[in-house]
């Protein structure tokens, strides 16, 4: 994958780096390959979920750097210790602990999450300016909201976005209209709507890099009515010299791989080769051509 480090470009990821049901497609398993390196022939951004349950081993860290290409961009979530236990108050030593144990791969470092809990209302506003102003700014930072007071088109709404502009700092939108549209009653759908929002979707770039997080119903197919208009905003963001991110969920996400390679295909026909994604073969391809 060749890229230019004078144009931006649109990141595609999925929520993981492998997934059983992928052992029969392009990712299959092999003694001699690492997943990770696998995964990052086809996708240039990964969403890090590891790190929002404890911090990795530094080893680890060198690993993921060892495994990936230079244009590759992991998105770590902050650790929950950070955004839900403590709700961004007295962590300092924390948040430290979390930058310099990822410093090791600070350049292929794309947004680093704050994703807050539904409990964080327009009140606490407060508490996240005064902890976005402790943050230092040599890294690129995203915040997931999921309290209602931040979808109002009111005054509390406003003064986030205003107060992540002020900051070049991304709001990350999490679309889950088909998934909740979608009558599915089997248990993977039904647990994906347990612990998934159901909020509204405002799709505002409040910094550079905005970052879109999609996922369908199993039947993914059935949800990219919800996914066409992410398509003239993904171009829309592109002419603007932005680099946005884009990272595909299903309910289990066996079929996320097939759900991303349609939104490039789409992507591309409106702004070829923005997309930094390799072409995801199909299951029933050959596999002496992949490894």
């Amino acid at each position: 994958m060749k890229i230019s480090p004078n144009e931006n470009y649109c990141y595609i990821g999925l929520t993981q780096w492998q997934h059983a049901d992928w052992q029969e497609g392009p990712l299959l398993r092999s003694s001699s390959i690492h997943p990770l390196h696998a995964y990052a022939r086809y996708f240039s951004s990964v969403e890090g979920n590891t790190t929002f349950y404890g911090l990795p081993k530094s080893e680890t860290v060198r690993l993921w750097n060892q495994e990936t290409p230079e244009h590759f961009r992991f998105c770590f979530k902050f650790p929950q210790e950070i955004t839900h236990r403590n709700q961004l108050l007295h962590c300092n030593s924390s948040t430290l602990e979390f930058l310099e144990r990822l410093s090791p791969i600070h350049s292929k470092l794309g947004l680093l999450c704050i994703q807050l809990p539904a409990s964080f209302s327009g009140k606490e506003l407060p508490i996240l300016e005064r902890y976005l102003d402790s943050l230092p700014n040599d890294f690129f930072y995203g915040v997931e909201v999921r309290h209602l007071d931040f979808f109002n088109k009111n005054t509390e709404e406003k003064a986030f976005n205003q107060l992540l502009q002020s900051h070049n700092i991304n709001r990350i939108t999490f679309d889950t209209r088909a998934l909740f549209a979608h009558p599915a009653d089997d248990s993977v759908s039904l647990k994906a709507k347990e612990h998934k929002p159901q909020v509204p979707v405002h799709a505002v770039a409040t910094g550079d890099h905005p970052m879109v997080r999609f996922i369908t119903p199993m039947d993914w197919q059935w949800g990219t009515d919800y996914l066409n208009p992410w398509l003239d905003k993904a171009v829309h963001w592109l002419n603007e010299g932005k680099s946005p991110y884009f990272f595909f969920h299903t309910p289990d996400n066996g079929e996320a791989p097939e759900l991303a390679r349609w939104f490039v295909d789409q992507l591309n026909q409106k702004n070829p080769g923005k997309a930094l994604f390799e072409k995801w073969q199909d299951v029933k391809s050959e596999q002496t051509a992949l490894f």
